[in-house]
């Protein structure tokens, strides 16, 4: 019996990878340093300490991790304070999964940042608990993030369901014993073999409801 419902921010509510990535890219070409798909791929799922530190040392940025992480946080809440790219149906998807579920966010994003991203949206109090990968040891495909958010809300990891679309968010989910939705990103999609391990394949937001993810 699924008891509370652990969401990712980036991809599954926001279309934010394209954002990181051109934050990011515009950000490490300006300091000299190398971006191309392998960089951007590497990242994805990382932790804020973790990919400030990989620009640093594997991306030849010549900032200090601190440094970079600070930067590039500020150049990502102008960015979404300009346009905030909320995916169709989020809100909605929020809204009606709270009124039957407690909610927990899991998210790689900086708490800075995802906590604009939900008061802008009008979801804050949706949410009766969030966690950073920051916050956490390990980043994604780690699961401490989600033991974490299921620590904070109180539900063993087996009865929390946790919507996911990438290939690190959905081995994260599933190492921490959640059952994993699937929501495939379109633009960065998770390879077949993590997809593999999602319990639910949806197509959209408009899929996830009470009733889907209590029979996940």
């Amino acid at each position: 019996m699924t008891e509370a419902v652990v969401f990712d921010l980036d991809g599954v509510l926001i279309a934010s990878e394209e954002v990181w990535d051109a934050v990011r890219e515009r950000y490490v070409r300006e300091r000299g340093g190398r971006y191309d798909e392998e960089v951007q791929r590497a990242m994805m799922g990382m932790s804020a300490p973790e990919w400030s530190a990989f620009l640093h040392e594997d991306a030849g940025v010549p900032d200090e991790p601190e440094a970079i992480n600070r930067d590039v946080v500020q150049l990502m809440l102008e960015a979404y304070r300009r346009e905030l790219p909320l995916l169709p149906g989020a809100v909605e998807a929020v809204r009606r999964t709270a009124g039957a579920f407690p909610l927990a966010l899991a998210s790689s994003s900086n708490r800075e940042i995802f906590e604009t991203v939900l008061e802008l949206a009008g979801l804050a109090q949706c949410f009766h608990t969030t966690v950073s990968s920051e916050e956490v040891e390990r980043g994604k495909p780690a699961p401490d993030v989600y033991l974490e958010a299921a620590r904070r809300l109180g539900v063993e990891p087996g009865r929390c369901a946790a919507v996911e679309d990438s290939h690190a968010g959905i081995r994260s989910a599933k190492s921490a014993g959640m059952r994993v939705m699937a929501i495939p990103n379109a633009n960065y999609p998770p390879d077949e073999e993590a997809l593999e391990l999602a319990d639910v394949t949806l197509a959209s937001l408009d899929e996830l409801t009470p009733e889907r993810i209590e029979r996940a």
